[in-house]
């Protein structure tokens, strides 16, 4: 009896050995909520590393010209067998059109065809072929709302729009109904950056708008523009606004441009681009009252027209960039690296009309040629000092 007393004490010392021997040594003070897979009770936990926000980031380029003012002698120039050809006037600043994203023209005359009569100063009216031009060199972009916009009646417009849309230009400022008019025009990339044009003109010389058609050119008007602004910017990355303003061959803008330029730089449009002056006036940046930065070119001149005296025969390609930038849930627009090439109207005894890049004239075709090229780069960057000029692609 004693022995399997012994025995059985031993066996239950044993067990409470063992159980006691199971429950020491160093315990972890995280509880197991907080473990993790694979991790090991004598491991220290520490905070996990944040990762770096997850950024994306495209860009596009926008080129813009001038004034597209077909007076007779140009027309006639263009002139072929079987109607009219313009290309081979641009050919030579096609390559600065078509290498960027977006390309933008001031189309001053309308294209109703020449049934309805071609331009005879002041009244202008050009043939269809000169948007084919646009479009063969790049341009995807046309502002229709100038002082010629008029000219013609109701159905000059009509068929200048008509045939805009036959090749797929983009079209703003003018419009063929209600309808149309309240489209704000906005182009998306593939990039992934969408962007907004806007048109405005100053009046119609006189011509009165027909009534009940307002929709037929958009007159400028602060409500109404800031209104389409807001629209906008609600539709649109980024807003590029065209203005028809200013005095003629002045060279430099005038006050009411530069409120004007304020106000919509207030009401934080990216980019405004001039024109009517018919010659160059500078660029510069505009800050509206929020702090943004608006890029604006005040008048780029005209870009192809018979017009003799030479500042008006001085345009140019003005080029920039747009990014946008999503970065931990915001979305950053920036307009920036803004570039020109200014560029001339060549032609002799009204024939062989030619727009030329002016870093590419030799003393031949504009006597002291570097000089000039000088000139025209100091007042176009006299408000802009880190302005570059293109002479070649990039």
């Amino acid at each position: 009896m004693k022995r399997g007393y012994i025995t059985g004490s031993f066996m239950f010392l044993l067990v409470c050995f063992l159980l006691v021997a199971c429950n020491t040594g160093p315990q972890n003070s995280e509880s197991e909520e907080n473990r993790i897979a694979a991790s090991h009770p004598n491991k220290v936990m520490g905070p996990k590393e944040q990762k770096e926000p997850i950024e994306f980031k495209q860009e596009v380029t926008i080129s813009a010209i001038g004034d597209m003012l077909i007076h007779n002698s140009v027309y006639n120039d263009a002139k072929v067998d079987e109607g009219y050809d313009f290309k081979p006037m641009l050919e030579q600043v096609k390559p600065y059109l078509s290498d960027t994203t977006i390309s933008i023209a001031n189309q001053e005359t309308m294209i109703g065809g020449v049934d309805l009569g071609l331009s005879s100063y002041p009244s202008f009216n050009s043939p269809t072929e000169v948007g084919d031009a646009l479009k063969w060199a790049g341009v995807n972009v046309v502002t229709i709302a100038n002082n010629h916009t008029l000219d013609r009646g109701e159905e000059a417009i009509q068929r200048a729009i008509e045939h805009w849309e036959t090749i797929d230009m983009m079209y703003t400022g003018a419009y063929k109904n209600d309808e149309d008019s309240e489209n704000i025009r906005v182009l998306e990339t593939e990039e992934g950056i969408s962007v907004a044009f806007l048109s405005y003109t100053y009046g119609t010389n006189g011509i009165p708008v027909p009534n009940g058609k307002d929709y037929l050119v958009n007159l400028i008007d602060q409500e109404l523009i800031a209104s389409e602004i807001n629209e906008a910017k609600e539709l649109a990355d980024a807003v590029v606004l065209s203005l028809h303003f200013g005095n003629e061959y002045e060279r430099l803008p005038n006050q009411a441009q530069k409120d004007l330029v304020q106000f919509v730089a207030d009401q934080g449009v990216d980019v405004v681009i001039g024109h009517h002056p018919h010659v160059l006036q500078p660029m510069e940046w505009v800050t509206g009252e929020s702090g943004n930065k608006t890029l604006v070119a005040y008048s780029l001149g005209n870009f192809l027209s018979g017009q003799d005296e030479f500042y008006r025969r001085i345009g140019g390609i003005m080029k920039f960039s747009i990014s946008k930038t999503v970065k931990d849930g915001e979305t950053t627009i920036d307009v920036h690296t803004p570039q020109f090439l200014p560029t001339f109207v060549k032609y002799e005894n009204w024939e062989d009309f030619e727009v030329l890049p002016m870093f590419q004239l030799t003393n031949d075709q504009l006597p002291n040629a570097q000089q000039h090229y000088e000139e025209i780069k100091a007042h176009m960057s006299q408000w802009m000092p880190d302005l570059t000029f293109m002479e070649g692609i990039s």
